[in-house]
């Protein structure tokens, strides 16, 4: 199998994408995939014109059919050139071709690589290392410079990409191996499916077979140590937790995020608290989502719910340009600020560290009023990842708020959907496309407004010791598990997820009860156990040996001895270094004596403990 530049990319963001495209497997369709793709072709098109626009009649080839030998042709620039080499193809966006400068100097070839986006990856220089090395392989001869054009400002990066080769060539090396195998790479989901045109697909096969993978918090690292252990799927991570109790003496103990809890409350449909969670009261809420475009780095909506003695106020404040930002967040302060006993919720992250990149290009005067709001400010997931263990497989907002119940407009519509519609609309200026951002963004507001009330009853009933009422969902503490169950209940069989495993503990049971207990049991099972290997004691390495001799009897004090049977002992002690310390053994060694005058027998060792 051949490995194209578009199987190597597909490679850098998951495995199982590469197999899939490569198979001819049909896609199911991802709306934010086609729009990337057009957005990529487009801009593709346009800067291949743009190129082509500067040079001169004659030396510019679009889409030529690669010559025998490149080192012959007889353009300095060509688009859409495909290169092949051994098992590898590349289609590069464009070359450029610069003769040499004198005798000796070979020409030299530059790849370039067209990128729409404003921030350029590790991925993107991999692809365009991956065009050098098709070309280098091609011409025979390393090609160690490349060029990277991306952004709407056209924007070009040299790219350095002779230190990339080797790792390039081992990604491609391993492409080469799943390709060549007859099963398909382990189906793990990531960051990326939602951005693939097989999302749908995978997405079922992991429900199917219950994969690990669908716990979105999980790491790579704690899935291969779950696998260690013979957990593969969620329900058999379910039957893995156990309570843990708070160190007393801890004055900031850790909450770190319990997958294991997590598979529970999946299992049991249960939202399960653990710990006390604690968001702020005030007498005025503010539940805020802003929309933006990461690429750029630009906020084109703010939305913002106030809550106050029971009166509900939603306002929305929209911004054309990316100049228009200071304005938007401006009116944003300025409706808020002289709200009585303000406290703004926001879910992640993303909305603080937007409010904290558009403080310096606010006016000087709102700048302190900023700062206030920001101190102000609580963001509801971090109170979630530490206490609260909702049944679903992240805790995203859509998914959260779809538990909950709450009934959004579009229900399909996503964070990558709204990219795609903001740059729609910024194309046409469609008002039903604005329309649909801003019921979006109304959308997050209220979703988030419900997170927080039923969070909120979750700590009173906690505080107060009763369930939670006016909530059709089941609750339950992480605590109860370990007062529900009385003390004898650890000795009772446990209950497994699947025959195989409760076949491996019945045969560990076993073993332990033969090679640990002995009560009523024939007392030569100890002697048969003693002598099993892995009972037996392990020989040290000597590090000195010293001996220890006498030349003289003790009882007569004559010199007229003899040795008779030589004998050793080991010595174990602590040796300290420079920079730590060892175990040191020593071996001694003496011998049994016998005096020709009196006719005794004796040992060092003998007299050393007598003196």
């Amino acid at each position: 199998m051949t490995v194209t530049s578009r199987l190597f990319e597909a490679y850098l963001k998951c495995p199982t994408k590469c197999f899939l495209r490569a198979a001819g497997e049909t896609a199911t369709g991802n709306a934010y995939a086609e729009w990337a793709w057009a957005q990529n072709a487009s801009y593709r098109s346009e800067e291949s014109q743009r190129l082509t626009q500067g040079a001169k009649s004659g030396e510019c080839a679009i889409r030529p059919r690669a010559p025998g030998n490149l080192k012959f042709a007889k353009w300095r620039l060509a688009v859409g050139l495909t290169v092949r080499a051994d098992r590898l193809q590349s289609t590069i966006d464009a070359i450029e071709r610069l003769p040499s400068q004198g005798r000796g100097e070979s020409t030299q070839f530059i790849p370039i690589r067209f990128i729409c986006t404003d921030k350029l990856t590790r991925d993107d220089t991999l692809l365009v290392a991956f065009d050098a090395l098709v070309l280098s392989d091609t011409l025979g001869r390393e090609v160690g410079l490349s060029e990277i054009v991306h952004g709407h400002k056209s924007v070009s990066v040299e790219v350095k990409t002779g230190t990339l080769t080797s790792q390039v060539r081992k990604l491609t090396e391993e492409i080469h191996a799943m390709l060549s195998s007859d099963s398909p790479p382990d189906l793990v989901l990531n960051r990326h499916c939602a951005e693939c045109e097989f999302q749908n697909r995978c997405r079922q096969k992991a429900i199917e077979t219950d994969d690990l993978s669908l716990l979105s918090g999980m790491t790579e690292n704690e899935r291969a140590r779950h696998r260690s252990k013979g957990i593969f799927t969620v329900k058999q991570l379910s039957y893995t937790f156990r309570p843990r109790k708070t160190p007393k003496r801890a004055k900031n103990p850790a909450q770190p995020r319990y997958m294991a809890l997590q598979a529970l409350a999946i299992r049991e449909n249960t939202v399960y608290l653990h710990g006390h969670p604690q968001l702020p009261s005030s007498k005025t809420q503010v539940y805020l989502d802003i929309e933006g475009l990461p690429d750029s780095e630009s906020y084109y909506l703010i939305g913002a719910l106030v809550v106050s003695g029971g009166t509900k106020t939603f306002h929305s404040f929209w911004a054309d340009h990316k100049s228009d930002e200071p304005t938007v967040f401006g009116k944003f302060i300025e409706a808020i600020r002289d709200l009585p006993e303000l406290r703004i919720f926001h879910y992640g992250k993303y909305e603080r560290v937007a409010l904290l990149r558009m403080k310096p290009q606010l006016p000087e005067h709102l700048q302190p009023t900023m700062d206030a709001l920001l101190e102000r400010a609580t963001n509801v997931l971090s109170a979630i990842h530490r206490h609260v263990y909702f049944p679903t497989f992240s805790n995203s907002l859509k998914e959260v708020g779809r538990f909950l119940r709450f009934e959004r407009a579009e229900e399909s519509a996503t964070g990558l959907q709204c990219i795609v519609w903001r740059n729609s609309w910024q194309a046409n200026k469609a008002p039903d496309i604005r329309a649909r951002l801003l019921q979006y963004n109304r959308d997050d507001c209220y979703a988030l407004k419900g997170i927080v009330e039923f969070i909120r009853r979750l700590a009173e009933a906690d505080s107060s010791g009763a369930s939670v009422s006016q909530v059709p969902f089941k609750n339950a503490e992480s605590e109860d598990r370990t007062k529900d169950r009385p003390h004898w209940d650890m000795f009772r069989p446990r209950e497994c997820a699947s025959e195989d495993f409760k076949k491996v503990a019945r045969c560990a049971y076993f073993d332990y009860q033969r090679e640990k207990v002995y009560v009523r049991t024939h007392p030569h099972f100890k002697v048969v156990n003693k002598a099993h290997r892995k009972f037996r004691r392990l020989s040290s390495r000597i590090n000195k040996v010293e001996s220890i001799e006498s030349n003289q009897c003790p009882h007569c004090r004559s010199r007229k001895i003899e040795k008779d049977k030589q004998l050793s002992h080991d010595v174990i002690d602590l040796k300290f270094f420079r920079h730590g310390v060892k175990k040191w053994i020593t071996r001694v060694l003496s011998w049994r004596y016998r005096c020709l005058k009196c006719g005794n027998s004796f040992r060092v060792h003998d007299r050393k403990v007598r003196d």
